[in-house]
């Protein structure tokens, strides 16, 4: 149960916390980054992370980016997620996780339940604090760092993506990132539902199980026709997904209502130049997984393939195995050029070291011909080069109009 307290320490000054303070008007702020003590424009405290003393706090609320190696952390001794603040509101709960894909899901699944009184928050954008709490439902993206501090609530229905490595350097490893994606199916109880992977099936849960390995197992479960579906590749497995919790919970498929779901911008978008050759904005793929699936839909074409960035530590043989099988040049930006360069002279693929992303799509435009794609695919964050994946595709796109 939520502590009874006006000793609320705060950790880290960023969209989650600030929406807390609607909850507790006397939190204190501790922020990695604030190097001496003020009061922001609304006269909350906000201090140096140095300053945190546990003898002084009753419940700690975390960032949920802020890693557990973190100080604020380990001296914390009454930690709870913003997940545990939230645990007895009303709301069904639908919680989604995985990899790949999140964002879409819930969006598909809001689209889908919005007219039966569903929100969406979580790590798709919206803090818990800024939900209705008088809502029938609440469908959460669900991160794995979330997960990691959440101790009390758990999901009604958990929707899980396929995992594949990623944030491995916050985790620690891959065995300690499964974990934190498997950890809400323990709690759940009988008459809840879980839909996760089948390579998961043996899991220890009172909830029910479902388990897939691909498109047509959910559309066999669930009897759902895809040829009525318009997404395609990776996107379906999302549609399916939102799809079979309006099942679960109204026993309908709504094809028309799902087919009129449109994309976020950044995942596949399809540019085309003033010579009208192809060019994919596929930014959102920060991990391999995501890459190969952007691979998977165009790979009948050579492609001409951006990566680079911030890999998280992540090992990317399995990228460049999966690379020897395709018609493929890559041009490799970012942090981890080198690193992406060595593995390309290893595995014998073509490529190119460039200096940034507007030197790589110079190099693609001198190369690539009208049957060809070139896809900025980067299994790999932004941050090193660019404020966000949305900057690094709003950068691709503005390059490729000019050209």
């Amino acid at each position: 149960m939520q502590k009874d307290t006006n000793r609320v320490s705060l950790f880290g000054y960023g969209i989650t916390t600030k929406a807390l303070v609607k909850k507790f008007p006397y939190a204190v702020f501790y922020d990695d980054k604030c190097i001496k003590p003020f009061k922001d424009e609304n006269g909350f405290k906000v201090k140096p992370s140095n300053e945190f003393d546990p003898l002084y706090s009753d419940l700690e609320i975390p960032s949920p980016g802020i890693p557990p190696s973190n100080l604020l952390i380990k001296k914390a001794k009454n930690l709870q997620s913003e997940y545990d603040i939230f645990a007895d509101t009303p709301p069904l709960k639908i919680w989604i996780s995985g990899t790949n894909g999140k964002t879409t899901t819930t969006q598909m699944m809001q689209h889908l339940l919005c007219e039966k009184g569903s929100e969406a928050g979580g790590n798709i954008g919206t803090p818990l604090a800024n939900l209705n709490p008088d809502a029938k439902m609440w469908i959460l993206e669900t991160s794995s760092f979330t997960i990691h501090y959440t101790n009390i609530a758990k999901p009604n229905i958990y929707v899980l993506l396929p995992i594949n490595p990623d944030h491995l350097s916050w985790h620690g490893d891959m065995d300690e990132y499964v974990k934190a994606k498997l950890k809400p199916i323990a709690d759940m109880k009988e008459g809840e539902v879980a839909i996760i992977p089948h390579t998961y099936k043996e899991i220890d849960t009172r909830a029910h199980l479902i388990t897939y390995e691909n498109e047509q197992d959910l559309a066999s479960h669930f009897n759902i026709d895809i040829s009525l579906i318009k997404f395609k590749g990776a996107f379906l497995v999302d549609a399916l997904l939102a799809i079979a919790v309006d099942k679960i919970l109204f026993d309908k498929v709504n094809y028309e209502k799902i087919n009129s779901f449109v994309l976020d911008p950044h995942r596949q978008e399809e540019i085309k130049d003033s010579k009208n050759r192809l060019w994919i904005n596929d930014t959102k793929a920060t991990n391999i997984d995501a890459c190969i699936a952007a691979i998977n839909r165009y790979k009948d074409s050579k492609l001409h393939l951006i990566l680079g960035g911030d890999d998280k530590g992540v090992d990317l043989e399995e990228l460049f195995i999966f690379l020897t099988n395709i018609k493929v040049k890559i041009y490799n930006i970012g942090s981890n050029k080198d690193k992406l360069s060595d593995l390309a002279l290893k595995y014998k693929i073509k490529f190119n070291k460039c200096i940034d992303l507007a030197d790589a799509i110079k190099h693609i435009d001198e190369n690539l011909s009208s049957n060809e794609v070139a896809l900025l695919s980067p299994a790999a964050s932004s941050l090193d080069e660019f404020s966000s994946y949305a900057q690094r595709g709003d950068e691709f796109k503005k390059a490729v109009a000019k050209l």
